[in-house]
């Protein structure tokens, strides 16, 4: 697929190409924690989760920076031709590694749930997306949004109908598991957003090129790659709940201190939120991916590895989404007092105030602009993005916080599996 998409040449072949990689990549995913959960007894399953955790942080931290390297000095095609010979070498470490392993029970397709869940996943997100041009509170977007919650409780009532089940919902009985989905799509939605508006930050506001903006977020990735396993340790000995909890003290810690940026900020005041961020992302993800896939059984351990993928995507766009709305809003809400504050006259800030989005972004609607002119619209745009960027982070670390108290409920699991070896 990768190959192809480097070499197809056109927008809808990309695309279609891309959608396709979508597939395989979450027909793969899910399978990756259920190898884990079917290969390692209970008692070393938190080590082995956290090596899986170590392994996300190395590719957090070296996916942007390959990439806008290969972007910058080869070309946007060698960020997918360089996938082939990857995946060549993991099909030939899985076929060796890997001991297939099929369940005694196996279940025909629930198509039914297959398409009311995904049609409900699909209108939620497309909802929450499109919420930023239509507003919130919109008919279509509320309508969109409502439909989506239908989808879905409609296939609950579906799997709870049916014989074979897609998702049973027996899983959510279990509290830690459900807990752990929770817990996972909030440390999602932090992570992605603050990965997001960071971005933003470091390149349009800052200056940066997007390898620089890379290379400066690798403290985050890599006090995630140090820690993620650190929390299978303490995981294995005193249960998940206190990872999570820690975890997502220290991510609503990193999110409200960013509120303390300015527009001009060294450095120096940004990489210990990222090492704070990094550190909770790391605890939580261990903990919580042990609370999920450890408290299924062998047989449901792809069944919850898909449940935990899920709530990684869903957290993810949510994140961006929502965050994205607020602080855009925000803008929208100080951006001519901004402007004018920084010495733009009022009849062109007014005339810049539809430029919302924009400046949302981190850019400055300078162009054709005397250079005075400019440096007022420049400023002014910097500290409008500054305005929604602390609203949109206090919401974050807000999400954080409610997650830290939720996963208090948590509690460590006997092995599912054992009943089920024993019977």
């Amino acid at each position: 697929m990768s190959v192809g998409i480097g070499l197809i040449g056109t927008v809808g072949g990309v695309i279609a190409l891309r959608a396709a990689q979508g597939v395989f990549g979450a027909l793969l995913m899910p399978n990756t924690l259920a190898i884990v959960r079917g290969a390692f007894p209970r008692e070393k399953l938190n080590t082995a989760v956290g090596i899986w955790g170590a392994a996300s942080g190395v590719s957090i931290a070296a996916g942007p920076i390959v990439g806008g390297l290969l972007v910058e000095h080869v070309g946007w095609q060698a960020v997918f031709f360089i996938n082939a010979p990857i995946a060549a070498a993991a099909l030939l470490i899985g076929g060796l590694a890997i001991t297939e392993r099929k369940s005694e029970n196996a279940q025909r397709l629930d198509v039914p749930g297959i398409i009311a869940l995904s049609g409900g996943l699909f209108l939620i997100v497309f909802g929450l997306i499109k919420a930023q041009n239509w507003g919130w509170l919109a008919s279509g977007t509320v309508g969109v949004i409502l439909a989506g919650l239908v989808a879905i409780a409609v296939f609950v009532m579906i799997e709870l109908r049916t014989s074979e089940p897609l998702l049973p919902m027996h899983l959510f009985a279990n509290r830690s598991l459900a807990i752990g989905t929770a817990v996972v799509a909030i440390n999602f939605f932090a992570l992605f957003g603050a990965l997001f508006f960071m971005t933003l930050y470091l390149q349009n506001v800052q200056g940066y090129s997007p390898v620089a903006a890379g290379v400066r977020t690798l403290p985050l990735s890599f006090t995630l790659m140090v820690v993620a396993p650190l929390s299978g340790v303490v995981t294995k000995r005193f249960g998940p709940r206190p990872a999570m909890v820690a975890g997502l003290a220290s991510v609503a810690a990193a999110l409200f201190s960013l509120t303390f940026l300015e527009a001009g900020s060294g450095y120096r005041a940004l990489w210990p939120a990222f090492v704070l961020l990094g550190a909770g992302i790391g605890l939580v993800l261990t903990a919580a991916s042990d609370a999920i896939v450890g408290n299924a059984s062998v047989d449901d351990a792809g069944v919850a590895g898909g449940l935990q993928s899920t709530a990684v995507q869903l957290g993810g766009v949510m994140g961006t989404t929502i965050l994205g709305s607020i602080l855009t809003s925000r803008v929208g809400s100080v951006l001519v007092g901004e402007l004018t504050a920084a010495g733009t006259p009022q009849p062109v800030a007014a005339t810049l105030a539809a430029a919302k989005e924009l400046v949302a972004q981190g850019v400055a609607p300078t162009a054709g602009t005397p250079s005075q002119l400019s440096y007022a619209i420049t400023q002014g745009s910097h500290a409008a993005f500054m305005a929604g960027l602390h609203t949109a982070m206090i919401v974050a670390a807000a999400a954080a916080g409610v997650g830290a108290v939720l996963a208090l409920f948590a509690r460590r699991g006997k092995d599912p599996g054992a009943a089920v070896a024993a019977g």
